[in-house]
């Protein structure tokens, strides 16, 4: 699977931003796709991510939305609200589906696959 981020750029404080990360390949929808962010100094660290339902880190959740278009093979972040501190590289990544059962992996070890990494630098 390969990943492909855009959407970054430079937004004041109180803007909003829609990053797209687009997935190759036919098993899009049988990944969960996670979104992550690191911040210069900074460990990487989970945004949200998106399988059957979505989950957010605290501090993102109700700023930022997930959401993904199968038929598109894309995978979308949602920012409202942007804050200073929100300015980071932000990273899209997948992990295959492997158990009816999984629960949605929060840590960056977690993941097989990457993108690149997409610029949002919010002025205050």
């Amino acid at each position: 699977v390969q990943l492909q981020a855009s959407g970054g750029g430079l937004v004041q404080a109180g803007g909003s931003l829609r990053l797209a990360c687009v997935a190759s390949g036919r098993t899009f929808a049988s990944h969960i796709m996670g979104w992550f962010r690191q911040a210069p100094g900074k460990e990487r660290e989970f945004v949200g991510a998106i399988g059957r339902s979505t989950q957010y880190a605290d501090s993102m959740r109700g700023r930022f939305a997930i959401s993904r278009d199968n038929a598109k093979n894309t995978v979308y972040l949602e920012m409202n609200n942007l804050m200073p501190e929100d300015t980071a590289a932000y990273y899209c990544a997948a992990e295959p589906i492997r158990s009816v059962f999984y629960t949605i992996p929060v840590t960056p070890e977690e993941y097989d696959y990457w993108g690149q990494g997409t610029l949002v630098t919010v002025s205050s």
